[in-house]
C-alpha cells in the first residue's frame, strides 16, 4: 500500500474546497442573470420612476432579494437629502421610500 504524504492530501482538499467555492460563485452569478433576465421593469425604468418620487438623481442602483420579492434599490439624491428608495422589479410599484441621514464616514444609513 503506497503512503500519500499529508501535505499531497491538504493540498487536494484545499483544491477540491476552492473548486465548491468557485462552482458556488459561478451558480450565485448565474441566478443574479436569471432574477435580471426575469424582470418586467428595466434598471433604466426603476432608475426614472425613483427619480420621480424622490425628486433628485440617482446615484446606486441594484437589484436585491428582499425576503422572496425581487426589488431595486435605488439611492437617489436630492437638494435637502438622500432618499433609498424600493421599486418592485415585476410590478414597478414602490415598494418603500426612506430618507437617509449622512454619517461622519460619509456613508447613508437609514433613519427609522
Amino acid at each position: 500500500m503506497m503512503k500519500i504524504p499529508a501535505q499531497a492530501v491538504l493540498a487536494l482538499a484545499a483544491l477540491l474546497g476552492l473548486g465548491a467555492v468557485a462552482y458556488a460563485s459561478q451558480n450565485h452569478e448565474d441566478n443574479d442573470t436569471q432574477a435580471i433576465l426575469n424582470t418586467k421593469l428595466s434598471l433604466v425604468q426603476a432608475i426614472g420612476a425613483a427619480e420621480q418620487h424622490a425628486g433628485g438623481r440617482a446615484i446606486r442602483a441594484e437589484l436585491e432579494n428582499e425576503n422572496g420579492r425581487i426589488v431595486y434599490g435605488v439611492e437617489v439624491v436630492g437638494k435637502t437629502r438622500v432618499t433609498d428608495v424600493k421599486i418592485d422589479a415585476n410590478s414597478g410599484q414602490i415598494v418603500s421610500a426612506r430618507a437617509d441621514q449622512a454619517d461622519a464616514g460619509g456613508t447613508h444609513e437609514a433613519e427609522d
